[in-house]
C-alpha cells in the first residue's frame, strides 16, 4: 500500500488527505466508536488512514522482540502500539514527523509521513528515529466513493488535522479535542444523527 512516493494533497476542496475523520457519537462500530482517523491519502480510487486514539496492550518492546530487532539505549520501550484500523492488522504502520528518508514511505504533507518499512522501527528502538511517532497495526480503508457516502450520511465530521493532537494530546482526549477544532462539543450531540 505505501510505496516510495511523494504524494501531496491536491488543491481539491474535498480532498481529505491530511484531515481528521471524527466519528459521530452514533457510530457504534467495534473499530470506529469514538475514533479519530488521520487520513493519509484520499483520491478518486478511495481513501485510507490510521486511527490515532485506540491503543492495544502491545508495546514497542514486544514488537521489536517479535521482529527480532536488537535494541539499545533508553528508547520508549513501553510506548503503546495502536489499532490503526480493521484492514491488514498483521502489518505495521508508523505515522511520524518529520518525514525523513525511509525505504517505504508515503509523504502526507511537508511535516508528516506514513512508513511501513522495518528501517524506521529499527531507528526508533535505537533512539535514531523521527522526533514523534505513532506505531499502529492495520489501517482504515474506504473504496472509491465510500467515504463520501458515509460523510453524506452524517457518520463522520472532518477537519484539517492538528499535529499536536496526533502526537502530544493524551489519547483519551483526542476524540473531543479533534471535534473542538471545528467548534463542536461532542458531548452535546445526540446519538441519533438526523438530516436537515
Amino acid at each position: 500500500m505505501v510505496e516510495n512516493k511523494q504524494k501531496e494533497a491536491s488543491s481539491s476542496s474535498y480532498n481529505l488527505t491530511g484531515h481528521f475523520l471524527i466519528a459521530m457519537p452514533a457510530l457504534n462500530d467495534d473499530f470506529f466508536n469514538r475514533a479519530v482517523t488521520y487520513i493519509c491519502e484520499h483520491d478518486e480510487t478511495g481513501s485510507f488512514g490510521i486511527i490515532i486514539n485506540q491503543e492495544t496492550d502491545i508495546t514497542l518492546k514486544q514488537v521489536a522482540k517479535e521482529m527480532k530487532i536488537a535494541t539499545e539505549g533508553n528508547h520508549n520501550e513501553n510506548q503503546s502500539v495502536f489499532i490503526g484500523g480493521p484492514v491488514d492488522q498483521g502489518r505495521g504502520f508508523i505515522l511520524h514527523r518529520p518525514p525523513g528518508e525511509w525505504q517505504s514511505s508515503l509523504k502526507v504533507n511537508d511535516n508528516i509521513a506514513l512508513t511501513t518499512s522495518k528501517d524506521i522501527l529499527q531507528a526508533i528502538v535505537n533512539n535514531q528515529g523521527p522526533a514523534d511517532s505513532l506505531v499502529a497495526l492495520g489501517y482504515a480503508g474506504w473504496s472509491a466513493g465510500q467515504l463520501e457516502n458515509e460523510m453524506a450520511n452524517n457518520t463522520w465530521l472532518s477537519c484539517p488535522a492538528d499535529e499536536q493532537i496526533i502526537f502530544n494530546t493524551p489519547i483519551e482526549e483526542r476524540w473531543k479535542a479533534a471535534a473542538k477544532l471545528i467548534g463542536i462539543d461532542l458531548s452535546l450531540l445526540s446519538n441519533d444523527a438526523g438530516h436537515a
